[in-house]
Order: structure tokens, then sequence, then C-alpha cells
């Protein structure tokens, strides 16, 4: 199945590692261009080396509120255009709601909610100038809705959209809410065809994972027990997260927007 992903061009944030790099190795593999973000500059410059030709590294954090316009200059400076992008932040620390401090929530709502709230403003008001790129249909950009949706928006979230995961109050409280915005933002900018879109991943196999596992008394024993409450018995690996990731940020996902995609095996038991 072809994507339609050859030339296009995408901002990935968070993406020298897990979840985000996933998603820039795919969206590498099928054609596109990536500018890839982290705030480690070492780090940045191994992964755009290590992804080869077509990504850009740019050493950004997601809370400073000068990033948007860098990055989306960026991706104009080295390819001439940009359809789309997915926000990838790590999450916020691990604790309990009694325990979480005023400067840890003000750090985590600038990074992960009003820093992916900034981040899309700017794109979207690129994008909706109708300079994306040629589309798959001239009714992308609002003539009334005959064509194909050309760009769009990605928020990789979590499955606490849905309920709440224990020792994570912080991501708890932020997750929702902006999986709240993105589906409003879906329904504003969707006129002009602009998708929005939200995946909300499970137990992955990345770094952040293993982290919270070897928090537990018997990590491997925690381990052990989340795969048993997946229907597919495991976890599932960063490339099968990138390959979800690259088709819905990929014009053959064209028809679908404002939804909040489970990767997870199953382990969501609700519609």
């Amino acid at each position: 199945m072809d994507l339609g992903l050859k030339g296009r061009v995408y901002i990935v944030t968070g993406a020298t590692r897990g979840l985000g790099n996933a998603t820039a190795r795919e969206l590498l593999a099928d054609g596109a261009k990536v500018v890839i973000t982290g705030r480690d500059e070492r780090r940045v410059a191994e992964a755009a080396d290590e992804l080869g030709a077509g990504a850009v590294g740019v050493v950004a954090d997601n809370a400073d509120p000068a990033a948007p316009d860098r990055l989306v200059g960026a991706a104009y400076e080295h390819f001439g255009a940009l359809h789309g992008l997915l926000i990838s932040v790590g999450g916020p620390a691990p604790g309990p709601a009694a325990g979480a401090t005023d400067e840890q929530w003000t750090s985590a709502f600038e990074s992960v909610f009003l820093g992916a709230v900034r981040l899309a403003r700017t794109a979207a008001a690129r994008l909706g100038a109708g300079d994306a790129g040629a589309g798959r249909g001239s009714g992308a950009q609002g003539d009334g809705g005959t064509g194909e949706a050309d760009a769009v928006i990605g928020f990789v979230l979590s499955g606490s959209v849905h309920e709440p995961i224990p020792g994570l109050a912080i991501s708890n409280g932020l997750r929702p809410g902006l999986a709240g915005f993105a589906k409003t933002l879906a329904s504003e900018l969707g006129p002009r065809g602009i998708r929005v879109l939200g995946l909300l991943p499970g137990r992955i196999d990345t770094d952040r994972v293993r982290e919270l596992d070897a928090l537990a008394a018997d990590p491997a024993a925690a381990r052990a027990a989340s795969g048993a409450r997946i229907p597919l018995r495991r976890y599932g690996t960063p490339q099968e997260f990138g390959r979800t990731a690259a088709f819905l940020l990929s014009p053959a996902a064209s028809y679908l927007t404002g939804i909040m995609l489970p990767v997870d095996g199953g382990a969501r038991h609700g519609f």
C-alpha cells in the first residue's frame, strides 16, 4: 500500500528516542522528510545522523515559547514545505496526586500541555495558509469538502485520556485536557483541510516504560503482570507504534480526523 508520503515534510518532536524516533524512522522509510527535535544537542545530532538523508535535527524544548516558530521555519528552510507534525514529549514525573508539587505541575504544564498547544497553533497558521504542498485533491483547502485533507497535526497522548494510570497523577491531569484541545481543534480546522488526531500508546517497550516498570519493588514481576493484562499478552514495539503513526499522518488516512486511537494491544476494553 502506498501511503503517499514521498516528498512530504513533517516535524516530529521528542524524536531522539522512543515513540517519536520510531515514527520519524517509518516516515523516512516511505519517502518523507523530517525535522526531528530534542533538548540535548548531542542526542539530536546523533539521532539525525543515524536516521540519515532526509532528516534534520533541531535542538528545541517544547516548553520554550520560541520553539514553534523555529521548528516551522526549519521545515521551510531545509525542505521548502510542511505537511504535518507529530507532537511527542517525554512524560511528566511519576508520583501520587497528593505528593505532586506546584513546581512539578507547572513544569509539566509548560512542556506537555502549553508547549503542544503553541506548536499546534503555530503549525495550523502555516498549514492553513494554502502552502501545505500539493495534495491529492483540490478540495483540501476548503472548497466544500470535495478533496482529501492535505495536512495533519498529531498528538502522542496516553491511555490516561480514558482512564487514570496509577502513579502518574500529573500525566492523568494533563493528557485528557490535551485530548479535549485536539478534538476541538479538529472541528475548527477540518473545513480548512487540516486533520487533527491523537495516538494513545499503552505498554510500548520504550525507555520511558522500562523506567516506570523499574519503580516497582520487583520490576520483572511488574512487567510480567502488565503483559498478562494485555489481550495480545505482550508489550508493543516502538516500530509497531511508528507504523501506526506514519499511516495516520499520511494521505492514506485522509478521512480520519478527531480520533483518539489506542495503540495498546487491546488493553482498553471500552468502545
